[in-house]
């Protein structure tokens, strides 16, 4: 039997005490007053008058069972196994400049890399509920925007502030994988993964993408990898001489070779999205695989058990209460 409200129980011996009191109180004083005691000396107490002395008990007991019933006790019906999912995950995106092509699509209409990106990533956060999630952009440095974090809501937030030119140029895969891994060494989670997107091919940072790889295997975090963009020619936004976006198709590179071999290096997979579908199947395909179970006992429905408190608190009472105003009355 478990209570709701287990610290109500503390009042219980206090009513006992309080009621023992005010019995003792009550006897201090007797009703009848006599200039002598030795006209009553020879008459044997009969058990009426026995247990008019001891009727306070069953107040006392009344309101014991009150407080009891208050405690709320109840009795779990099925008890059922918690499943929760939990581990550590760092995403990191790229931000550089051919972020801006514009061969995905968004609800109809056709939006930059960038966008859509966030969008599913937007996504991917919403499926998630008891893993620490922290969000990295990159560029020609890596930008921490949120460390890991439960805080969904802020997570969000920080993401809808990710823009393209908020770094500078060029493609930094290597120290955005570094970065990544520097968010996830000193952490206790069982799992550790990394999913690293990007549309271009490694030409800056200090540290290559590979050596990070090789970081990643022995400290146990998992790289998934995108390649994010259409195969063919993309449409770049470009302003001509006059302030007006004219589009031009261009092609972007984008190492798979590389990001094959960090992927396999550290037990990840690499994908290629090619449109906005495939990357939202990306990332329900590693949402799918990436669980690690938790389970913990647990009750989920519970049966009130205060009513066999509370009835006979009432019935008692009552009987208390009789017993005073007619058997036990005494006389003033």
């Amino acid at each position: 039997m478990l209570f709701h409200n287990p610290l109500i129980l503390v009042f219980v011996p206090l009513v006992i005490a309080g009621v023992f009191l005010l019995a003792w109180k009550g006897r201090r004083h007797s009703a009848i007053k006599f200039s002598s005691g030795e006209l009553l000396a020879g008459l044997k107490g009969s058990f009426k008058v026995w247990a008019s002395k001891y009727a306070f008990l069953l107040r006392a007991l009344s309101l014991a069972l009150f407080v009891v019933a208050l405690a709320r006790p109840q009795s779990p019906l099925q008890e059922t196994e918690i499943i929760k999912e939990g581990i550590d995950i760092v995403l990191v995106i790229d931000v550089s400049t051919s972020m801006r092509a514009e061969d995905f699509e968004l609800q109809g209409q056709r939006m930059n890399r960038l966008a859509v990106v966030k969008d599913v990533v937007r996504d991917f956060i919403n499926s998630r509920n008891s893993d620490r999630i922290g969000l990295i952009a990159f560029a020609a440095r890596p930008y921490t925007v949120c460390p890991l974090t439960l805080d969904y809501n802020w997570l969000q937030e920080n993401l809808d502030r990710v823009e393209i030119g908020i770094i500078e140029d060029t493609t930094a895969i290597g120290s955005a994988l570094a970065a990544a891994l520097n968010r996830l060494k000193d952490t206790n989670a069982k799992s550790k993964i990394i999913i690293l997107l990007t549309d271009g091919v490694n030409n800056a940072g200090k540290i290559s993408p590979l050596t990070a790889a090789e970081a990643a295997k022995a400290l146990g975090v998992r790289v998934y990898t995108i390649g994010a963009g259409t195969r063919d020619l993309a449409p770049y936004p470009f302003k001509d001489p006059f302030g007006n976006t004219v589009y031009r198709n261009v092609k972007i590179e984008i190492d798979e070779d590389t990001l094959r071999k960090i992927a396999a290096v550290t037990g990840g997979i690499f994908y290629r999205a090619v449109d906005t579908a495939s990357l939202r199947t990306i990332y329900h395909d590693i949402d799918r695989l990436e669980k690690t179970a938790v389970s913990q006992k647990g009750f989920l429905e519970y049966k009130e058990l205060f009513p066999l408190f509370l009835v006979p608190a009432l019935i008692l009472l009552l009987f208390e209460i009789v017993l005073s105003n007619t058997v036990f009355r005494k006389l003033p």
